[in-house]
């Protein structure tokens, strides 16, 4: 039977099995920077595209792919009189869906949800995570051009989904840069 708290463990265990698929083809690199209330995020990434093209249209479709990331996060943490610095490791993976130009080129608007995992409870002002275990999802529009330089910008937020209380969450505005082999 699958518990609450064993579903972190049972997570990590399936993004460990499918990374070592070696039919994984990691086919672009990424930086990521963002920032919420009184924390901000950096991040690190990998991507694997899909095959797939669903809804094919006007010369667009919907595709997608694996977006594997490590990130730090840095907030403040207020206890008393004293500013204390919090940083926290998050590890993540996310399935997206883009809908783009077939030629994959040119505008596009994504979303995803995945599954991360933060090295410490969030705590900001009281505003605390009760599970190192979050969901990430986000919405975004880029521009991938010709040189296969993709720049976007997103809105991600993380929260555990009600699995434990309390679930206040955090919203971050993300850029993000990208590169594909």
């Amino acid at each position: 039977m699958i518990t609450k708290t064993r579903l972190p463990h049972l997570l990590t265990i399936s993004l460990a099995l499918f990374m070592a698929r070696p039919a994984l083809a990691i086919d672009s690199v990424s930086l990521e920077l963002g920032a919420a209330d009184q924390a901000q995020i950096a991040r690190v990434g990998l991507q694997s595209q899909w095959q797939s093209q669903w809804w094919q249209s006007n010369g667009t479709h919907i595709g997608g792919y694996w977006d594997m990331t490590l990130a730090q996060w840095r907030g403040m943490r207020f206890r008393g009189q004293n500013d204390v610095h919090q940083n926290i490791t998050d590890i993540g993976i996310t399935p997206v869906l883009r809908f783009q130009a077939d030629s994959k080129k040119g505008l596009f608007a994504e979303v995803g949800i995945g599954a991360h995992l933060l090295s410490d409870l969030y705590d900001n002002d009281g505003r605390q995570f009760s599970t190192r275990f979050q969901f990430g999802d986000h919405i975004g529009i880029g521009y991938v051009m010709q040189n296969r330089l993709t720049v976007s910008l997103s809105v991600q937020h993380f929260s555990n989904a009600r699995i434990k209380q309390p679930n206040p969450g955090i919203l971050f505005g993300v850029a993000k840069v990208a590169y594909a082999f």
